[in-house]
């Protein structure tokens, strides 16, 4: 099967959409198929070539006229070279620009909606089969007029992902103060960052060791780190930033938190499971599925950091009931692999092709 991706860019950079992309292309190119990606470059290419994928430069945009010209006219002259059986858009304008060339290059389009409550979302039904990534993205997508016929779920699965070595290695000799919460997100509002803030300020008197550390960038970061500045603990809260591979903080947190007000199924909750993390998470979207419907985790309610100072304060209260949910995070993990993922996807494509 020779396949085309289609991704907004390929920088590591923490972007989920990019790196499930970045996944199936590689794992496909292993399972001995044809593979190209086509996005605007970034820090990844050199790995995909490495691996076999063949890399396309074009900036795909809906929001100039001469650029959308331009990248119309790219993507053109890639299918015409890579003549592709599936085009799989993980963007909006990738599957808006493949539909108009699908009848002249005969391929499949298949879409991924990775964040279903964008209102632009809707036009991933551009695709012959449109996948989602959570039953809950698929409840939305199906809410908001897309042809029941055409969604697939596949669930996130990024463990064992081309793009981590199987060691994680160390950070910089950096330890993390223990006890150490550790939230992995980009740093805006919609990642509920203020409401762990809130939430740590209120167990901090009572656990003096007890430290928070923020892993990732994001353009709210000043005003966090004020609100941080106003708790009176702000010694002990960490903005890390940016981290490569993340897993290396994951492996040293006792707990783990991740107090989104909405979540399509993000990729730390399967790679805080793997660590052993004991994970308090809210209860939307994805993450519910992620955590098995909180067999795996400890959901609350979003944007309550009261519900979320409570069951930090629980678990650092109880060594037993900590360990207990380090354990259960630990179990049933299968699920969550990128083999799992890539088998749906290639079934889906293959689906399509016979239709």
């Amino acid at each position: 099967m020779r396949i085309i991706h289609l991704s907004p860019h390929c920088d590591e950079v923490g972007n989920g959409v990019v790196n499930v992309a970045v996944d199936l292309a590689i794992t496909q190119r292993e399972a001995g198929h044809s593979v190209g990606l086509v996005s605007q470059g970034g820090s990844m290419v050199k790995m995909l070539e490495d691996r076999g994928v063949e890399h396309f430069c074009a900036s795909m945009t809906l929001r100039h006229p001469a650029a959308m010209f331009a990248g119309f006219r790219s993507l053109s002259g890639v299918l015409s070279e890579f003549e592709p059986d599936i085009v799989h858009a993980h963007m909006v304008p990738g599957a808006v620009f493949a539909r108009l060339l699908r009848r002249r290059f005969r391929f499949r389009l298949i879409t991924t909606v990775h964040n279903a409550p964008q209102p632009q979302a809707v036009l991933m039904g551009l695709g012959d089969r449109v996948i989602v990534v959570s039953a809950a993205n698929l409840k939305s997508m199906a809410q908001r007029g897309l042809s029941r016929h055409k969604l697939r779920l596949v669930k996130n699965g990024p463990l064992d992902s081309p793009r981590r070595p199987h060691s994680a290695g160390a950070i910089d000799r950096t330890v993390l103060r223990r006890p150490a919460i550790v939230s992995v997100a980009r740093l805006f509002s919609q990642k509920g960052i203020g409401d762990l803030i809130e939430s740590f300020a209120v167990i901090a008197e009572a656990f003096p060791d007890a430290c928070l550390y923020f892993v990732g960038a994001g353009p709210e970061r000043e005003k966090f780190e004020k609100k941080a500045s106003e708790t009176g603990v702000a010694h002990r809260i960490h903005f890390v930033g940016f981290v490569k591979d993340p897993r290396c903080y994951l492996r040293q947190a006792d707990i783990f938190v991740l107090a989104s007000h909405s979540d399509p199924f993000p990729l730390v909750i399967p790679e805080a499971r793997e660590a052993g993390c004991a994970i308090v998470a809210t209860d939307v979207d994805g993450i519910r599925e992620g955590l098995e419907e909180g067999r795996a985790g400890l959901l609350v309610p979003p944007s309550n950091p009261a519900a979320l100072a409570k069951e930090l304060h629980r678990l650092l209260s109880d060594a037993g009931e900590l360990a207990a949910w380090r354990e259960r995070a630990r179990t049933n993990l299968e699920w969550l692999r990128m083999g799992r993922v890539v088998t749906e996807t290639l079934a889906i494509y293959k689906e399509a092709l016979a239709s």
